[in-house]
């Protein structure tokens, strides 16, 4: 069965409609007919949660994440290992370090990361990304 993680940047698109968020919806129907399994860390959920209250506020977000607990997403905890997995990432990588939470959670799961987020490219050859857009 694939595996996706996805990134907050794919799910913003997708709540909000931007470009890419048919992909997103794409995927999003093959998780909820169990074709394909998918995945968060709890770092990129609350990545959702502050820039939607930042820029739509509080109530906003909590619609939105109320939304997002409707689809099989797995929540990932973060512990020791995967945070130095991420840290790693971010000491080789200039990319923001939730994203590398994002990246580790591949590297972990041997996941396709579902993003638009172009600061993944410079990961492209360890993680393997299904662009949105």
């Amino acid at each position: 069965m694939k595996k996706f993680v996805m990134d907050s940047f794919a799910m913003i698109a997708f709540f909000e409609d931007e470009p890419g968020s048919d992909t997103v919806a794409g995927i999003l129907h093959d998780l909820l007919r169990h074709r394909s399994a998918g995945f968060m860390s709890v770092i990129n959920w609350g990545e959702i949660y502050y820039n939607v209250a930042r820029d739509q506020g509080q109530e906003e977000a909590e619609r939105v994440l109320t939304q997002l607990s409707r689809y099989p997403l797995q929540l990932v905890e973060v512990d020791k290992a995967l945070t130095y997995s991420a840290a790693g990432l971010k000491a080789q990588h200039p990319i923001a370090y939730a994203d590398c939470f994002a990246a580790a959670l591949c590297l972990r799961l041997k996941a396709t990361l579902v993003t638009g987020d172009t600061e993944f490219r410079r990961l492209q050859d360890k993680i393997s990304i299904q662009w949105i857009a």
